[in-house]
Order: C-alpha cells, then structure tokens, then sequence
C-alpha cells in the first residue's frame, strides 16, 4: 500500500496480473487513493528535486566507461583541429603577406617623403637651420606619430637625411671617364651611416664646428664599391661647383662597408652603395657613358648643400615593419596607404613638414598584388573546410545517435516510470558535458601548442562550437525519439520503413541549395576582385552567405548524393531477395535479409562518408590539378627535363659529355635563332633548326606538339643530309652549302613547323628568312602546331637544321630527357666541355658559359609565396582529416552492430554454422552498404569535380611567379582517377575487413557469454 514514508520508504508490491493503477488503492478497500510522495522510488522526473545528479553520473561513466573515452577522445581531436584551423590560415597569410613586402624590395615599399629646399626667399639662416639635423629629426618624429596603424614604421631601417636632386660633375681628371665624359657625384647627407657601415679604411667623416651655405670644405665617406670603381682613396678631394661661390671640395675622410648590403638602409638608394655607368640617350653611334657616384656627408654638413647647384631636397624614408603586418588588417593597410599619398595623412605629413611635401610609394600595389593572389586561393581552402568540418560534424551527430540507440530500452524504461523529458534531456546533457567539456579544452590546448600563432577567439570559438555540438547531440536525439512513451517501437528497417513528408521537403530543400551553389560557382568562380578583396576584405574571403554556398558546394552534392542513394537502397535488396532465396544454403538469403534489416541510423553513416569521398576526391583533384599544372608549365618552358642553353654556339663535344651524365636518356640538339627575319621586313621570327626524328620523339613525349617526323624532313634537295657526329644528328655542311649560306633561293624550300599566329601571318607560300650570320634560307609552313619544345610563346619556326649553313646548324641548345636527371653532375658535365670551371679536356672555343636549367628547379619556382605552400599544406590537411572522420564514421557504424552480430553468429553456431560460413555472413552483409558507399562516392565524386571544374581556376595557388608576372599557361581543375578510386577501395576492404575480423575475433571467445540472456549490452 501507500508509504507515508519519506524517500527511504520501501515501494509497493501488487499482485501479479493486477490491472490498477500503480500508487492507487484497490477498489472497495475503503480507504481514499494512497499516493506515493515524489522521489520515494528514485525515480527521476518527479516533482521532488533530484539530489542524485552526481551519483547517476559516476554510474553511468563506470557502465560504460570505452564510450566514455571514446567520445573525449573524438570531441578533443574534432575540437583540436577546429581550433588549429583559423590559426593554421592566418599564419600562412600573414608569411605571405610579409614575403610579398621583402620580396618587393626596400624602393617600392618604402615611403618616400620628400620636400624641396627651403625657399630662397626666407633668411639664409632660417634656411639652413630648416635642414639642420635637429630639425630633421624632429620632423622625422613627428612622421612616425602620423603613420597610423596597422601600418608600423620600423625605426631600424627608416632614415632621414638631405640630397642633391640634381648630379654634380667632378673636377678631378683621375676619375674614370669611359667615353671622356666627366664623373658626376650625388652628396648625400643621412643619418644613420654609423649604425649601418663599419669602416674599412680611415674615418667617419665630422663636421668642424658650424657648416653653412659657404663652408668651402667638408668631409664625406664612400663605401668599398665606389672606391674600388671610381679608384677613390682615403685622403682624395674632390671638388664640385658652387653657386656664387667657389668650388665645394670635399675631402674623403674614410671608406665604409655596408653591415647588411640588402638592407632596407642601403637597397632604397642603390647609389649609395654601389655607383652606376650611366649611359645618357644619344643619337650617335657610339654611345657615351660616366660614372656616377654617392659621397656620404655627416648629417650636421647638410647647409653646405644649399650652395651648390644641385638642387638639395630633404627626405624621410619610412620602411614599414614586415613583421609587424598581418593580412587579416589588410583593408586597413590599403586606407593607411592611401590616406598617406593623398588623404588626411597627407595633410598631417605636411603639417610636421613642410607645405610642398609629397609621399610616393607602391606600398598600395604589392597590397593589391598579394590581395589578388589570396583571393584566389582563400577559397579553394574554404571548400576543403567545409567539407571536412560537414564531415566532422555529421559524426559527431552520428555519435550521439549511435549512443541513443544503443541506450533505447534504457531510456524508454525510464520515460514509462515518469521521467519527464526535461529531466530525462538535463541528466544526458549534463552526463555528456562531463565528458566533452574537459576533452574540448584539452584540444583547444593542444592547438594552441601545435599552432602557436594566430589570433585565439576565433580559435576558442572553433572549440566551443564543437563541444557544444557534442554536447547536444545525444540529449537532442534521445528528446526526439522519446517524446511519446512507448517501450516497444515499430521496427525501423532501411528496406521496409518509408520517408516521411518532412524529410521529402529537407531532402528538396538540399537540392534547391546544391543547385543554386553549383550554378553561382560555375558563373563566378572563386576567384574575387583584388580591388574589391583590397577595399572591403570580404571579396575572396567567403565572408557573405553567397560565397559560403559557392565553398559548399561540393559538400551540399554529397550530401543529395547520400539522401538520394539511401532511397535507393532498398530497391536491390529487394530484387536480390527472390533470387538469392532459391540458392542453396542459407547464408546469400540470411546475408541479404541481415543487409534489409539494418537500422535507418545506417543514413547518417552512408552521409558521412559519401561526403568525405566527394571531399576527398575533390580535394585531390584539385591537388593534382595544381600538381600537373607546375609540371606542365615547367615543361612549356624548357621543354625537357632539362635544357643546356647558350648565347652562342655550344662546343662539339658537349652532346656526348650531357648523354652520358647520370640519369641522361636522351639528348636532342636545337640550333636557335631569335633573330630571324622574314623577307625585308623587320619584325623576328625565332627559328630553331632540329633533327626531326629526335625531335619528333620529344615532342610526343612531352605532349607539346607531336608531329610525324617524315614530313619536317628536308629533301636532298634542300640541302646536305649526310648523317653526322654533330650531337648525334645530320651534319650539314659541305663546300656548296657553306659558300650558299644554306639551302638559299636556289633549292626547294626547306619544310616548317610553325606556330598558329606565325601560319596566319605567313600562310603556306614560301618565304625567305635573314638569320643572324647573313645567310638565307627559304621556308615553307607544312605544319600547324599550337606548342613545341624549343621555344616558349606563340611565334616559333622549327626546321630540319640539315638545310641550314655550317654556322646556322651549330647547336646552341640541348634538351635533355631523363627520368632522374642530376643537376649537379650535368652542371659539372657543361663546365667541363665548356671550360667554365674545368680543366683538362675542356672545349676552349666554347662561344659562351652555357646555362642548365632542371625542370624541378622550374617547378619549384611556381611555389613564390608562402601563402601557395600554406594553402597547399593546409589543404591536404583538411582532405586528410575528412578521410579519417570518413574511417571513423564506418567504425562507429561497424561496433554499433557488432554485439547484435556476435549474438547472431553465437545463435547460429549453436544451428551448425561453420565458422568460415559465419565469415562470409558477416561480411555479405556488410559489402551492401559497402558497395553502396564506394560507388556512390566514386560516382558524386567524378559529378561534383564535372560540375564544379567550369568554375575553378587553380592558376593563383599553382603557377604564381615572381614579381607579378603572367604564369605560363593555366591551371584547371580535372578529374584525378586515384583520387577517386583509392578512397573508395579503402572504405571497401575496411568494411569487408572489419567484418572478417569480427566473425574471427567472435569465433575465438566462444558463444556462451553471446547466449546469456538479459546481458545488458
């Protein structure tokens, strides 16, 4: 009956078959209803507070503590990533960004404030006070407060001083004078030369008391370059004009050498260090030149300047600090640049200056520059993020589910007995936050150690959203399934159960986005403006919902692909049934049967890993894209795996000194002339003579322009054809050629391949070309070609090299095919034949120092930026990590069934199952789903790179060159076979492996534990 009791009181006991009400008295017992007080059978749910949150927690982690770990261990792996990723980015766009500025050189990122001299009509006095080095620096201080950030100034590098605009011829006649022409000199008055030269001979230069307008003599220094070239020494004189006075004449006083030659302090002004053969504009035919050089006066003599008629200017050069900028300020940059050359910095500059001030730099360019770069990489990154971080997440949701599943009779048993599903969603949310709380810090801590550069909200934020994600996971589930209450639910088997009307819409509603997502990427691109990325910082940056969906994109077709292919799944198992019913034995029908059964939750794994195999083969295609694109750019422009040029003809012997190199297939000789002119024209026409069956070998190797090599073959009558030693190819050359100058006017012209824009200038008519040497040669266009080997660019002529003269044929340039070419012993195989470092047996007539190139080091040159190494790294990264979350997802689904198997194979055994039948069960009934997953991600795969490859361009992370310049060639995305083969047949002999494994691992315990009944599981 009814227990006054409190919470200690024993609960009722009623006799079986009893259809009352629990709590109530039976009817007639004359006394009223007897209710029990809440919390009197420890029931959660009622209206009692619950005291017992801690103990029900320790009893559920010792229950089932594998699971417990398990999730810390996937929630601090998720959460270690996320947060490693935005700070991962940032530090490689910010070395980019860096690089972009150092690799641009101290003349272009500098800024350069310049002012006039001080007007003549102020007092002498006023003027020279106004250059003094007290007013300088205090104007150079005055600048620095301007700057605004984030653009810093690095005070280590930045200088000030005062210069003569125009250059002032020396008087002294031991100067070097080239052409006759007089030295000129720049006087030079910075500060700073103590700091950033040591000297080398004498003494820094001083001023002696007050230096003014007329001082007659001062002081300067030169740096070891300018007085080796100019034959200066400590001691000389050097006298330049006055203005109504006497000649200046300063005395060198000692000789510096730079600290750090390619320092911002000397590489602003060139001159300063190095003095230059200048060569003015003339109409002449023997041009003249003069040196010109820079002395260094001591700050405190920059008066003295405002004699001379040179013009003198002040200047302040601020040098920005590379590491003091990072790319996430980078529209900021750009205003503070801008504000500086013409805005309220300008202003402020004039203010602290002088009113006629100028800043100039090309800062803002080599910002754009980079900007545009990012905004064609940033991208391509985000669609690996979002990819991997959909596939991340769909296994965390997978993980909850599983552990909803797995705890169904437990937590309907719980809502039959009165929990409340407020109660029941607290206790699994605080249960769960135990676990996943402590593992997301420790990932979050294990990011900022693995990446310990980056800004951190927006690391902690990464790592919260997948705690939280974790957290919420399986209370979310387990309050959807157990809203009504019910211990007995229908069954919810993939072959049998039907789609309901809510997720028919979800499932449109997807494809509506995928559709809008690979329509936007197909038009736009990914590419951003570079203007715009510079402006606002969000073009490039997917910071809108629109560029979002575009990064999606293949994400969003992987997930169609898994809703579409789950619908489709029972349809063979059903037409499969029949028939496998009718063979003998049991195990096809059993296996098929088994493979029907499975749960509905079997969705959320087939999601996770048909977008991580449409990741993963986007991913790599979009690598080996890049990949291909650097080799073949790298090809385009030697064209071989190596090329052995010079400016002049190469020695006889080199040919067979290179095949014999190690790694050397084959060597193929080119005689090129750049300076080929057709007909009396003046345009060129570059021309290169070969031996078209070597030639034509190479050519099909490389894929640049395969032609059948019998019809560039010259005809007896072009010309001599006898077979040669000459590299390995016909050796032109007899009395009648060489006097001729080749196959001239008076043969048959010599057959030509040729470029598409040559063939439309020229047509298929003979015409005659002027090489360099004099001679002539008549050609005529049989072949079309778009590329070839030996030449880069759109215009080339190839010929057979047999119908040139004797000079003509010489070779000038080797390409070299090999599988492993070594660069060192085919620089030493060059210098050795050309005399260039070697000794005996070097060819002395060798015209000029060959130059070997590698296609590796070609290749390597397309990596110019940290920001392509960054992203490439970071890339391959996500790809990897959505591959293993794929893994990861097909084991969770693989032990989330095995105690049901392992209770299956023990019941079956007991029938007389064999164990290798029990094998092949196991593992017919996983290969389904299996095949399911690796064709079906093959297949989304192949679609989405088909689909999505009109919109990719890969030139920005795969062929940027330095210094901006067009790449060669372009890079687009395609189809890697690998990449979709290998992940799929992975996931395949993992699913059939791990069943395998399990059917053996069940048959070595033995069935008795599998046979116990109301083993909880």
């Amino acid at each position: 009956m009814g227990s006054d009791s409190g919470s200690g009181g024993r609960p009722d006991i009623r006799r079986s078959g009893s259809d009352e009400r629990p709590g109530f008295r039976r009817p007639g017992s004359g006394g009223r209803p007897a209710f029990r007080r809440p919390g009197s059978d420890g029931l959660p749910g009622f209206r009692r507070r619950d005291h017992s949150v801690a103990p029900w927690i320790r009893t559920r982690l010792r229950t089932a503590p594998g699971a417990a770990v398990a999730l810390a261990l996937l929630v601090m792996a998720t959460a270690c990533l996320a947060a490693a990723f935005p700070r991962a980015v940032e530090r490689y766009e910010d070395a980019g960004l860096r690089q972009a500025v150092v690799d641009a050189t101290a003349p272009r990122t500098s800024l350069q404030v310049s002012a006039p001299q001080p007007g003549t009509y102020i007092p002498q006095s006023e003027r020279e006070s106004a250059v003094s080095p007290d007013s300088m620096r205090k104007s150079y201080e005055r600048l620095l407060n301007v700057v605004e950030r984030p653009l810093a100034v690095d005070p280590a590098q930045s200088t000030y001083g005062v210069r003569n605009v125009n250059n002032l011829e020396a008087a002294e006649t031991w100067l070097p004078m080239p052409s006759g022409l007089p030295a000129q000199m720049s006087l030079a008055a910075q500060s700073g030369l103590a700091e950033h030269s040591r000297t080398s001979a004498g003494r820094l230069p001083r001023a002696g008391g007050t230096v003014t307008a007329a001082t007659r003599e001062v002081e300067a220094a030169v740096t070891t370059e300018t007085a080796k070239r100019l034959h200066i020494k400590v001691g000389s004189v050097i006298h330049v004009p006055g203005v109504q006075r006497d000649p200046l004449a300063v005395r060198i006083t000692g000789i510096v050498a730079p600290r750090d030659p390619e320092g911002v302090y000397w590489t602003t002004q060139p001159l300063l260090r190095t003095p230059s053969l200048i060569r003015p504009p003339t109409q002449g035919a023997e041009p003249e030149t003069y040196w010109l050089g820079a002395l260094l006066l001591p700050p405190a003599a920059a008066p003295v300047l405002l004699g001379t008629p040179g013009e003198p200017a002040r200047y302040w050069l601020l040098s920005p600090d590379p590491d003091a900028l990072t790319a996430h300020d980078l529209p900021r940059l750009g205003s503070a640049v801008a504000s500086l050359e013409s805005g309220p910095g300008l202003v402020k500059v004039r203010a602290s200056t002088d009113a006629d001030t100028g800043v100039s730099t090309d800062l803002d360019e080599v910002l754009t520059s980079y900007a545009e770069l990012r905004s064609g990489v940033r991208p391509l990154v985000s669609v690996a993020a979002f990819g991997t971080g959909a596939v991340a997440v769909v296994v965390l949701l997978m993980a909850g589910r599983l552990t909803a599943d797995r705890r169904r009779t437990e937590l309907a048993l719980l809502r039959a007995r009165g929990a409340s599903l407020r109660g029941l969603t607290r206790r699994l949310l605080t249960e769960t936050a135990v676990v996943a709380l402590p593992a997301g810090a420790l990932g979050l801590a294990g990011a900022l150690l693995l990446v310990p550069y980056g800004r951190a909200p927006y690391a902690v934020g990464a790592a919260l959203a997948v705690t939280l994600l974790a957290c919420a996971a399986l209370p979310l589930r387990a309050l959807a399934a157990h809203r009504v209450v019910g211990v007995h639910g229908a069954r919810e088997d993939l072959a049998s159960v039907r789609p309901s009307r809510r997720r028919t819409i979800a499932e449109l509603t997807l494809l509506v986005l995928a559709s809008a997502a690979v329509l936007a990427l197909r038009s736009r691109g990914t590419s951003g403006t570079s203007d715009e990325a510079l402006d606002s910082g969000t073009s490039g940056d997917l910071g809108s919902s629109g560029d979002q969906l575009v990064a999606m994109a293949p994400v969003l077709i992987g997930v169609i692909a898994a809703l579409v292919l789950v619908r489709l799944y029972p349809l063979p198992l059903r037409w499969l049934a029949r028939p496998a019913g009718r063979l003998r034995g049991a195990i096809g029908h059993l296996s098929l049967a088994r493979a029907g059964r499975t749960s509905v939750s079997t969705v959320l794994p087939l999601l996770a890993l048909l977008t991580a195999l449409t990741t993963a083969a986007f991913g790599g295609s979009v690598l080996a894209g890049v990949a291909d694109a650097r080799d073949r750019a790298a090809v385009l422009n030697l064209g071989a795996d190596a090329r052995v040029e010079a400016e002049g003809p190469l020695p006889a012997s080199l040919p067979e000194r290179v095949r014999s190199a190690p790694g050397v297939q084959e060597v193929t000789p080119l005689s090129i002339a750049y300076e080929a002119k057709p007909g009396a024209g003046v345009e060129s026409v570059p021309l290169a003579g070969v031996d078209p069956e070597g030639y034509a070998r190479l050519a099909g190797r490389t894929g640049l322009g395969a032609f059948p090599a019998g019809e560039l073959k010259a005809s007896p009558a072009n010309g001599p054809s006898k077979p040669g030693t000459d590299g390995g190819s016909a050796k032109p050359g007899t009395e009648d050629s060489a006097e001729s100058g080749g196959s001239g006017s008076a043969k048959a012209p010599l057959p030509a391949l040729a470029s598409s824009a040559v063939a439309d200038r020229y047509g298929t008519s003979p015409f005659s070309l002027r090489l360099s040497d004099g001679s002539d040669v008549t050609v005529r266009i049989t072949l079309v070609r778009d590329l070839t080997p030996a030449l880069p660019g759109t215009d080339f002529l190839i010929v057979d090299r047999a119908g040139l003269g004797t000079v003509a044929a010489r070779p000038t340039t080797l390409l070299v095919t090999g599988d492993e070419v070594s660069g060192a012993a085919l620089r030493k195989a060059v210098a050795a034949a050309t005399g260039s470092g070697a000794g005996a047996g070097a060819d002395t007539g060798a015209a000029a120092r060959a130059d070997v190139r590698l296609r590796s080091e070609e290749r390597a040159q397309y990596v110019d930026s940290p920001l392509q190494s960054g992203a490439e790294r970071v890339y391959t990264a996500a790809v990897a990590a959505g591959s293993g979350y794929a893994v990861l997802a097909l084991l969770l689904a693989l032990v989330r069934a095995a105690p049901e198997r392992a209770a299956l194979l023990a019941r079956l055994r007991t029938m007389g199952l064999t164990r290798s039948q029990g094998r092949r069960l196991l593992v017919l009934e996983a290969l389904p789903q299996a095949l399911l997953a690796a064709a079906g991600g093959v297949l989304t795969g192949w679609a989405a790179v088909r689909l999505l490859a009109p919109g990719i361009d890969l030139t920005s992370i795969a062929l940027a060159t330095p210094g901006g310049a067009p790449p060669t060639g372009t890079a687009a995305l395609h189809t890697d076979p690998a990449s979709l083969f290998l992940p799929a047949l992975t996931v395949l002999l993992l699913a059939t492996g791990i069943a395998a494994g399990q059917a053996w691992w069940t048959g070595r315990r033995g069935s008795v534990r599998e046979l116990r009944a109301g083993d909880s599981r």
